[in-house]
């Protein structure tokens, strides 16, 4: 009778879905910083409602599965299920993605949300990238909207910008900054501090909590609130492991992007502090006149044309934003 118990106690282990026993690998772009980092926020959100709920779930540290290609890669092929990501690394596959990176385009998170969530952009975007393995969960905000920060001078006007060579993400960032007539070189996030120390580059376009978070504000030395646009952040999913999961996994999995998705815009707005955290770092700030953030807007026109995305994806963000 033992012998007949265990073997049913076997038979139904092997029948749980595989979710039951795997760990779900949650790939960190950030520390793991509750008050700084908003994508922090939000991977440690979901990685409590998964383990509450019953499905295992733990935090890998940055750079601790490999860099963000790396990550991308085992994303697509099921060897990782959750990261936390640029927005550029699914461009590979899809890039109407590149809406949301557009200068001067969304007023707010508040707007982002509406043209992913209302207005079905979000749908779409994973339209074109769950076919490469990849699906786009939800749409992190990691601070304010992001500025410029560099090592040399105050930038209070366009033309400021000239002679600052830039970190740039990619060439589509390169271009924005020669709008604004600035350069731009591509610089991967863990060569940064060398590159501003160096010389290899002046500066970058981040939300005004980068350089406290990631310590830097020995070398960065200016920052100017132009508000270019909402900082995002995406989280990705293995589509094999989202498609094999079983209904009851896959309403915890959906529970706990829910569950993250709120912590996170809760987060933001306990962000009103940062800058005056920026001035005790000895960064000194520039708040942008009207007349000096339309100039920058107006500066900032041309990248909608320059092939980022096409002229039919940008009037699909316009008519999901509500324009």
């Amino acid at each position: 009778m033992r012998r007949l118990a265990f073997l049913a106690a076997i038979g139904a282990a092997l029948a749980l879905t595989p979710a039951a026993f795997a760990q779900v690998k949650v790939s960190l772009d950030s520390p793991p910083d509750l008050s700084g980092s908003g994508s922090y926020v939000w991977a440690h959100a979901f990685v409590e409602h998964m383990n509450a709920n019953g499905l295992k779930a733990e935090e890998f540290q940055r750079g601790a599965l490999g860099n963000d290609d790396e990550v991308f890669d085992q994303v697509s092929q099921g060897l990782v299920e959750v990261a936390l990501a640029p927005l550029n690394i699914v461009g590979s596959l899809d890039k109407l993605i590149y809406g949301l990176r557009l200068p001067y385009f969304f007023a707010d998170i508040e707007e982002v949300d509406k043209a992913l969530y209302e207005g079905g952009m979000l749908e779409k975007i994973n339209a074109g990238t769950t076919p490469g393995g990849v699906r786009v969960a939800a749409m992190t905000t990691v601070g304010p909207a992001s500025g410029i920060f560099n090592t040399k001078r105050k930038v209070e006007k366009v033309a400021d910008m000239a002679g600052l060579r830039m970190r740039a993400l990619d060439e589509s960032q390169i271009e924005l900054y020669e709008a604004w007539g600035a350069a731009g070189t591509v610089v991967n996030w863990a060569e940064v501090p060398n590159a501003l120390q160096t010389g290899v580059a002046d500066g970058y376009l981040n939300p005004a909590f980068v350089p406290l978070l990631f310590g830097h504000t020995d070398f960065i030395k200016h920052f100017t609130d132009a508000a270019v646009s909402p900082s995002l952040r995406i989280v990705i999913m293995s589509e094999q492991w989202y498609e094999g999961l079983s209904e009851a996994d896959r309403t915890i999995v959906d529970g706990a992007i829910a569950a993250a998705d709120k912590a996170n815009r809760d987060w933001l707005g306990t962000q009103g502090g940062v800058i005056d955290k920026l001035k005790e770092a000895g960064v000194e700030v520039v708040e942008l006149s009207e007349e000096a953030r339309a100039e920058f807007r107006k500066a900032s026109e041309p990248t909608y044309q320059s092939g980022l995305i096409t002229d039919e994806q940008l009037a699909e963000w316009r008519k999901a934003k509500g324009e």
